[in-house]
């Protein structure tokens, strides 16, 4: 009953306040908070607990979860942020905000990240990502009324969903495979041909679940939302959920060499050119979006290349540590009502609380020892480099890259205040941080750099076995070096350079996110509007034309048929009945009631028959 109780907290009362509306803004704040934090406690019971449960759906095939390892440390994750989130959120969404819409959507998104992470059926899985997917769409365009943001929401929906279609496929197949159950587990062990089509449908909609490429526009455009929502979709919910996904079915890509190749590279290029994006940023929130493609990249090529628990531990250290710099962005979004880099400069000394914790963040994702990602994202790269070498050069030059964008985005909030940069306000500013946004920042920060003890080797081993069953390869010392040589050496050069010659301006095409949504608009979008479109005209002219026509050469007979053989046959019937009236007008006659009559009649007829008789005889 207690995993019941965890997925049913979130979705209940996020789904009590969507219902109640604004009836319910007075209590939105105390009621998702005590759900969030009773969401916290019973996660940490099923880590312990370990239970799994099941509900018939079909004859067949059962709503199932489980927790397992893995499942446990996503469990955690996700409640440890959610409530961090949500006490942030407290301070920005004043009591004129549809409180009750914001913290129920919340609520939902969670709760249905919660189910899928313990799904263990495919049945399970897509009612969770179906839910998740339609509650990031009314988060992302949240403020509605803005039609930039309405439009930022719809593209991030369309584009998952397009993405989406891959479980649907997978499911089909693994039906037709065999995996008449449909549980994860069992995907694996599909014959040759089915196994391919199910790893095909499940690597698209991670893929695109997760912002990578060619998907990897959307993320840019989900920047439009609430700084809470950022938060919570960029580091445990939403993004996550790809390459959670792929970490779960990776006896799946083991068992299917070309996706298993597939998606290390296209986890590993993620990481490369998504990171080199995010160092040309002028805008904060986007550094950041286009930094977590970058990271959950390293997740993707971990799983691709078999590293299960290394890709759990970069997935658990990059969800610490991007909420918190999503938060403390947000922060300064409200405080100054702006979020370009060149009107940030400076902020971390007015409002320093903020400013201490988003640099142990931003340090924390450069790589810097000994700090979490320095950890988790060399295990990423053992891997990789027991898998192949020239992957690990990717992946080195990735962590390079996140090096370079963490230490601009430090030097520039401490370096001195640029005066001309008063015409970037984006919205109204507050002027200052209040007590709950600033008080959700130090626990993420600690809990960012406290787990850099994965480095620890014993550490690192007791987690690989919480998580996974099988071995993998651990970052060698030599390996955790060059790591740091490399991120300190990215580091200090980039924050050199940004306090002695400023900033430096961003540039096409790495800016505008390398063009990938014009490419998605006119590669896609664009034919499949005019194969709509011509489609609909098809169906206008030839199949409903067809219809039309139909009818009109019916009605056309039917007034032929009413005009003319309608006319002469009920013609005929009248004049036959005109004849028969006047038939029995005219047998009438003789019937005059007088004997002599009768008998004048008699012998007529028997004259008649004499004639008759002689005639032919």
């Amino acid at each position: 009953m207690t995993l019941w109780f965890l997925i049913g907290v979130p979705l209940a009362v996020g789904s009590l306040l969507l219902v109640c509306g604004r009836r319910a803004d007075s209590l939105a704040v105390p009621g998702a908070i005590a759900a969030a934090a009773l969401t916290l406690a019973l996660s940490a019971i099923v880590t312990a607990q370990r239970p799994a449960v099941t509900a018939s759906y079909v004859e067949g095939v059962s709503f199932g979860l489980g927790v397992d390892g893995l499942s446990a440390v996503m469990v955690i994750i996700v409640s440890v942020v959610l409530l961090a989130v949500l006490i942030f959120a407290v301070g920005e969404f004043g009591p004129e905000e549809a409180r009750a819409r914001f913290f129920g959507f919340m609520l939902l998104f969670a709760g249905a990240m919660l189910v899928t992470v313990t799904a263990t059926t495919l049945v399970t899985l897509l009612m969770a990502w179906e839910v998740m997917g339609a509650a990031s769409y009314a988060l992302i365009g949240f403020w509605w009324r803005e039609s930039r943001r309405a439009s930022s929401g719809t593209v991030a929906f369309l584009t998952t969903r397009s993405a989406d279609l891959g479980l649907y496929l997978a499911a089909g197949a693994a039906l037709a495979g065999g995996a008449g159950a449909l549980a994860l587990d069992e995907l694996a062990g599909l014959p040759d041909g089915w196994r391919d089509v199910v790893a095909a449908g499940v690597v698209l909609a991670a893929l695109g679940k997760s912002a990578q490429l060619p998907f990897s526009f959307w993320l840019s455009r989900a920047m439009d939302g609430p700084s809470p929502v950022s938060a919570l979709l960029h580091s445990a919910t939403m993004v996550a959920a790809g390459a959670y996904l792929l970490l779960r079915l990776e006896p799946l890509l083991g068992a299917t060499p070309w996706a298993s190749v597939l998606v290390a590279w296209t986890g590993a290029l993620t990481a490369l050119a998504l990171g080199a994006v995010a160092v040309v940023q002028s805008d904060l929130k986007q550094l950041l979006a286009a930094s977590t493609c970058a990271q959950v990249g390293f997740m993707v090529f971990a799983a691709g290349a078999g590293g299960v628990a290394a890709g759990s531990g970069q997935l658990v250290a990059h969800a610490l540590t991007k909420s918190l710099l999503f938060l403390a962005a947000g922060a300064w979004l409200t405080a100054l009502g702006t979020k370009n880099l060149l009107a940030l400069r400076g902020v971390a000394r007015r409002y320093p609380v903020v400013g201490v914790t988003f640099t142990a963040g931003a340090v924390t994702l450069a790589g810097i020892p000994p700090l979490s990602i320095w950890a988790t994202k060399d295990h990423v790269l053992a891997v990789a480099l027991r898998d192949a070498t020239p992957l690990y050069l990717v992946g080195l030059g990735a962590a390079a890259l996140s090096a370079a964008y963490a230490g601009r985005a430090v030097a520039i909030v401490w370096s001195a205040p640029d005066p001309g940069a008063a015409g970037h306000v984006e919205q109204r500013a507050t002027g200052r941080v209040n007590a709950w946004q600033r008080s959700a920042l130090p626990p993420l920060a600690a809990g960012a750099a406290a787990l850099g003890v994965l480095a620890v080797p014993a550490v690192w081993e007791s987690f690989a076995r919480f998580v996974s069953t099988t071995d993998e390869a651990a970052a060698a010392w030599w390996e955790l070096l060059v790591s740091a040589v490399v991120a300190l050496a990215t580091a200090g050069a980039v924050a050199a350079v940004v306090r002695r010659r400023g900033d430096v301006p961003a540039r096409e095409p790495w800016a505008g996110w390398l063009g990938l949504e014009a490419a998605a608009r006119s590669l896609v979008a664009a034919p499949t509007k005019a194969a709509a479109v011509a489609l609909a005209r098809f169906d206008d002219r030839v199949i409903d034309g067809g219809v039309r026509a139909a009818v009109a050469v019916g009605s056309s007979v039917a007034r032929a048929v009413d005009a003319r053989v309608e006319w002469s046959v009920d013609g005929a019937v009248r004049a036959v009945a005109h004849g028969f009236r006047r038939l029995g007008r005219s047998a009438r006659r003789p019937q005059t009631g007088q004997l002599h009559h009768y008998y004048a009649q008699a012998i007529v007829a028997l004259a008649a028959l004499v004639v008759l008789l002689v005639v032919l005889g």
